[in-house]
């Protein structure tokens, strides 16, 4: 099937009981056992399943091309599972440019128990193939990352982590599976944050893991999903998967709309660089057209009067919202490196973007605007 029809229709059937085609959240927390003390529908608790969690894990798989997925209460915990999968002394190689979520939980919580890590440049696959210990465990991936907009190579990578006997993890937040496959690309986990595009209305919190192969890995994934309760409730699942049926006619109208704004940006003179993989001038821009089906709706520019002009535009925009997050209908704009903290490698003359569903003319008016101010 194609992909808009397995966004409508992989996981969901119509209610056998009442014959309703839009299925119902199940809010129960317990299931009854029949007089043998078995559980005749498969569903003990719903920290260990839920009919509605189960459903959603089936249309993420079927999206991704993977054999199964673990969905959680939030793309933090859905990273955590893998990193804490490994083992005490393993190595992680992520990038320079990781989210900063994901490096505070290296830096922070993984340290503490003896799991170590190498921020690469993951475009360089020598400096990639240069850091690669004999504990090295995983490659984490971003692609498109997070906030510079780098492209890397994911089969190029997936090759350098199994000639290692390392797997490859993918972010594929900003992409997302209408955009960009993974898995078919080598990859052995796709991870999201699915509060973004895939929840797409900025009201519902969530992560997922997809595997390629049901793994001794993906076994801890699942493992650390029921035993550590770090699930999505029955509604948040109901809402992303009522969400997900839109899902490639609002990224597609999105990604139309940051194009449109990346090439005006790309031409005005108080901005130094933009970054973003549909430009031409950007770095990654073949390769982005080799595994992607379109560049995304994130972008992020940087402007020639440093931290200050930043702060200003950021403040004279009046159709963005000044806030943290991406991939909802509404467009955002945000000073990342603010947002970031002392930790921070982000410019300070940056400011990041996603690029929602509003007419992106009125969007280009907005910036214009700002910028002129």
């Amino acid at each position: 099937m194609k992909f808009e029809t397995l966004a409508i229709h992989a996981g969901r059937e119509a209610d056998i009981a009442t014959g309703a085609v839009a299925p119902s959240p199940i809010l129960s927390t317990t299931f009854a056992r029949d007089v043998h003390g078995e559980y005749p529908h498969g569903h003990v608790y719903t920290r260990s399943s839920n009919p509605g969690r189960a459903s959603l894990e089936a249309l993420l798989a079927a999206l991704e091309g993977g054999v199964a997925a673990a969905a959680f209460g939030s793309g933090s915990a859905a990273s955590l599972s893998l990193f804490q999968g490994l083992a005490p002394g393993d190595h992680v190689i992520a990038p320079d440019d990781v989210y900063h979520g994901t490096r505070t939980q290296l830096r922070e919580l993984l340290a503490r128990w003896g799991l170590t890590h190498s921020l690469i440049d993951l475009t360089r696959l020598d400096a990639v193939r240069a850091a690669i210990r004999p504990e090295t465990r995983l490659i984490w991936a971003e692609t498109p990352s997070n906030p510079l907009l780098k492209v890397s190579d994911i089969a190029a990578l997936a090759e350098l982590a199994h000639a290692s006997g390392a797997q490859l993890v993918v972010d594929s937040t900003f992409a997302t599976p209408v955009l960009q496959q993974p898995l078919q690309l080598g990859a052995d986990y796709v991870m999201h944050s699915t509060t973004k595009y895939l929840g797409g209305h900025s009201d519902v919190l969530g992560g997922a893991v997809i595997a390629r192969r049901q793994d001794e890995l993906f076994g801890r994934v699942r493992d650390y999903q029921g035993k550590g309760g770090a699930v999505p409730s029955p509604f948040d699942c109901w809402l992303l998967q009522r969400s997900i049926a839109t899902l490639p006619l609002r990224v597609r109208a999105q990604v139309a709309n940051a194009q449109a704004v990346a090439e005006f940006l790309a031409a005005h003179p108080a901005v130094s660089v933009v970054h973003y993989p549909g430009l031409s001038s950007h770095a990654g821009h073949a390769l982005a057209s080799a595994q992607m089906k379109g560049y995304g709706a994130m972008l992020s520019f940087q402007l020639h009067g440093g931290r200050e002009a930043a702060l200003a535009v950021a403040a004279k925009v009046a159709l963005f919202t000044r806030a943290t997050s991406l991939g909802g209908v509404e467009s955002l704009i945000e000073h990342r490196a603010s947002v970031e903290g002392p930790h921070t490698t982000t410019p300070q003359d940056l400011l990041r973007m996603s690029v929602g569903l509003e007419h992106a003319d009125d969007l280009i008016d907005d910036l214009r605007q700002a910028l002129a101010a």
